[in-house]
């Protein structure tokens, strides 16, 4: 083989691994539950707990898909006919696998906001791979209150750890900086 013919093997090489590269973190998919409140406090499901519950979903999905991950959805009463009760797709990866390998994704998440007082919550998610119903990873990010901003930051911190243990391309915004004023 000539100099000339391995410089073109190598530059083909090259291209083919870039393009291996692109395509194998452009084709993961994920189906992301909605998110069931499991709110124990004195004062439990009240109307801006069951709000910011409803709108993980799709905040997790927003900082998913920004990175480059494929969303995929699933109907809501594919997942309601599932869903054997509270808690039922959280205990059962297998039933959750199943169903989010039907719309065609890789993986799933099914989470919770564990409420056991007013000042803190807890997102919980489990990360199954759909086509075994393996755990790849039970998830625990802290909120402190209510607040939308501090849920976000919390939403991205669950995006971040679900990215490590895929495809490690996921950057997190920088934190928001408050200028305070005399």
């Amino acid at each position: 083989m000539n100099k000339k013919n391995t410089g073109l093997h190598k530059l083909l090489g090259a291209i083919f691994l870039c393009l291996f590269s692109v395509g194998v973190y452009a084709e993961t998919s994920i189906a992301i539950l909605d998110f069931e409140l499991s709110d124990v406090t004195l004062a439990p499901g009240i109307p801006a707990e069951i709000e910011r519950t409803a709108s993980i979903k799709a905040m997790l999905e927003g900082e998913l898909k920004g990175a480059g991950y494929k969303i995929i959805t699933i109907d809501l009463n594919a997942q309601r006919d599932s869903n054997g009760g509270f808690g039922y797709l959280f205990s059962h990866n297998d039933v959750a696998a199943e169903l989010a390998n039907k719309a065609g994704a890789d993986y799933v998440l099914v989470g919770r906001l564990h409420k056991p007082s007013f000042l803190f919550a807890y997102l919980m998610g489990h990360l199954i791979k759909t086509n075994d119903g393996g755990l790849i990873e039970n998830y625990v990010v802290e909120t402190k209150g209510g607040d939308k901003k501090l849920t976000l930051k919390a939403v991205e911190t669950l995006a971040s750890k679900i990215d490590q243990n895929l495809d490690k391309i996921y950057t997190p915004p920088p934190p928001i900086r408050t200028v305070h004023t005399k």
